[in-house]
């Protein structure tokens, strides 16, 4: 198990934390460029910088566990996955660019609503890797829920990663059909459940580290984040009916096939009613 030594976290709180925004704060400001980039580029590339301070504090500090040493790492890469990704797809692809300033998502916004969001959304980084800044700044040693944690978020990223080729696979063979191969035979929003789970996962990770009120933030990041992906797939879901509500093969695979989570029996969100 661990200890915890009370007068360490007193030094570095709150500065630790702070130091985490601030990093986060760095990873999400390309969204004064683009404004939707604050929750999407900026989003993968803040848990990304956020990953790569705990294994630069972890090390000169020497407090980095083993664990804390792949909990980290994996932050690097499912930040560098999904910013990159998303990065390369609104930059290379004219498609998915018009369909941002068709919904009005590309539209630059006034400085004051953009300082607003970046505040927003580097609060918003901070609170989701919460349970390992915790775990860092409580000093807290490896137990089975940090390897636990670990192993649902490595399947996360192979999910998101995994679903993310077969929609851009399917989308070059017929550009105007949905995509309902590979995971998306199990859940229409294979990488939106994916997000859940990975953040899920990271939660887990904190069980035997994060201690008393310091659950809070991260049950309440966790939940918010859950609500931020349902959300998306509902958006989503609108824009594939407006795009293929009439064709009946569409019809059939949304009536048959969850749209978040795998297994369950919402098929529609509520925003979304047929006759």
């Amino acid at each position: 198990m661990f200890r915890l030594d009370p007068s360490y976290i007193g030094r570095v709180w709150p500065g630790f934390m702070w130091t985490v925004t601030l990093v986060a704060a760095i990873g999400c400001c390309m969204g004064f460029h683009e404004f939707v980039w604050f929750m999407s580029v900026g989003y993968g590339f803040s848990v990304m910088c956020i990953g790569i301070f705990h294994l630069i504090f972890g090390a000169v500090n020497g407090i980095l566990t083993p664990a804390g040493m792949v909990l980290s790492a994996l932050f690097v890469v499912y930040g560098y996955r999904l910013g990159g990704y998303i990065l390369k797809r609104e930059l290379t692809n004219a498609a998915y660019r018009k369909t941002l300033e068709s919904t009005g998502s590309a539209k630059r916004m006034p400085l004051p609503v953009s300082a607003f969001m970046w505040i927003m959304m580097m609060l918003m980084y901070t609170a989701q890797t919460s349970a390992v800044n915790y775990r860092i700044m409580n000093r807290a040693g490896d137990n089975i829920f940090a390897w636990i944690g670990i192993a649902v978020m490595i399947l996360a990223i192979i999910g998101e990663a995994t679903a993310d080729r077969q929609k851009s696979a399917a989308k070059k063979l017929n550009p105007r059909r949905f995509c309902d191969s590979g995971l998306f035979k199990i859940v229409r929003c294979p990488n939106y459940f994916s997000e859940i789970l990975f953040w899920t996962g990271v939660s887990i990770s904190g069980i035997g580290a994060v201690q008393g009120r310091q659950w809070i933030i991260v049950i309440v990041a966790l939940i918010l984040i859950t609500y931020v992906m349902y959300n998306s797939a509902q958006r989503l879901e609108l824009r594939h009916e407006k795009s293929y509500g009439l064709d009946p093969e569409y019809q059939k695979y949304s009536d048959t096939v969850p749209l978040l989570f795998p297994f369950s029996s919402q098929y529609h969100s509520m925003k979304v009613y047929r006759d």
